[in-house]
């Protein structure tokens, strides 16, 4: 297959996503998000439009089983700003629309909320905010978080499963923000958190941005997971479970994105909110939990 691929791009112990496929219709992202974990593609901040991406996509739809979970998108954003002229995004729906797969949209894009009408019915909506006040200096190019949050309202109230991605909390700088966003996303089904991770170019990135900030992780982030440098699992925990546990007094569910830490949800990505049945008028009922990929088992890092 050329564009629909089986998820897993850190191939971690730490990632507890259950199987699903991944497809992307864009390359590169014009967010320029200061902690962007993808800029390992080239040319990351040039947004193309994949090739022959509609042949492909549906030469690869063809190629799977029926009722596959796909993930739009993951290492970029099926809505950059030149979709809203493109198209490109919209047209793959319709053409999703033909398939009986179920599907998770990953965005930090407002123009979201223009395509409720293509959705394939078993569609869940992640959109991811991060923070507010700080949003312009983290995340400068990417659309205003209120109106983030506005899109996902709509998404939730066509129907469609609500996923808040809060992520990543970066410490001693977002993390009483995260509390806010919390609150006025109290209409989502699912929320999904993680701390932030640093690899050489994000920490060089923060630096250059939050000089003072970028010292104060050089001290404090020692261990080592993959690529990457994690937090002392102490500090991740007591983030998180802040997280979890305002989720909990809002009665949402909530888990954690690669940190190898336990969650109570039953999936961490929110697929488990897509309707098991394609035809149903409204995306309501969960996921088997057979369909799940088995958990790795959760080690001290």
């Amino acid at each position: 297959m050329n564009y629909v691929r089986p998820f897993d791009p850190w191939k971690s112990e730490v990632c507890t996503c259950p199987f699903k496929y991944s497809f992307n219709p864009y390359t590169g992202c014009s967010h320029m998000c200061l902690y962007c974990y993808s800029t390992y593609v080239p040319r990351f901040y040039e947004v193309r439009v994949k090739r022959d991406v509609f042949k492909r996509l549906e030469r690869d739809l063809n190629k799977i089983p029926r009722g596959s979970v796909i993930s739009m998108a993951n290492s970029g954003d099926p809505y950059p700003p030149i979709e809203r002229e493109l198209r490109v995004t919209r047209r793959c729906l319709e053409i999703m629309n033909s398939y009986d797969v179920k599907l998770l949209v990953v965005t930090k894009g407002d123009l979201v909320e223009r395509d409720l009408d293509v959705f394939p019915k078993g569609t869940a909506v992640s959109v991811t905010v991060t923070s507010l006040k700080s949003a312009k200096v983290i995340e400068p190019k990417a659309p205003n978080p209120e109106r983030r949050i506005e899109a996902l309202r709509n998404v939730k109230e066509c129907g469609f499963p609500a996923v808040l991605r809060l992520d990543p909390i970066m410490p001693f700088f977002t993390e009483d923000e995260a509390l806010k966003v919390l609150e006025m996303c109290d209409f989502v089904d699912h929320v999904v958190t993680s701390t932030l991770k640093l690899r050489r170019d994000i920490i060089s990135r923060i630096s250059k941005a939050l000089p003072y900030l970028a010292e104060r992780y050089r001290c404090i982030y020692v261990e080592k997971v993959g690529n990457y440098l994690y937090l002392p699992r102490d500090l991740r925990m007591k983030i998180l479970k802040r997280i979890e546990e305002k989720c909990e007094e809002m009665g949402v569910s909530c888990a954690f994105c690669r940190e190898g830490i336990p969650f109570k949800s039953e999936t961490c990505d929110g697929t488990h909110l897509i309707s098991p049945s394609s035809q149903s008028d409204t995306v309501r009922s969960t996921r088997s939990s057979d369909s799940r990929r088995p958990p790795p088992s959760f080690q001290p890092l």
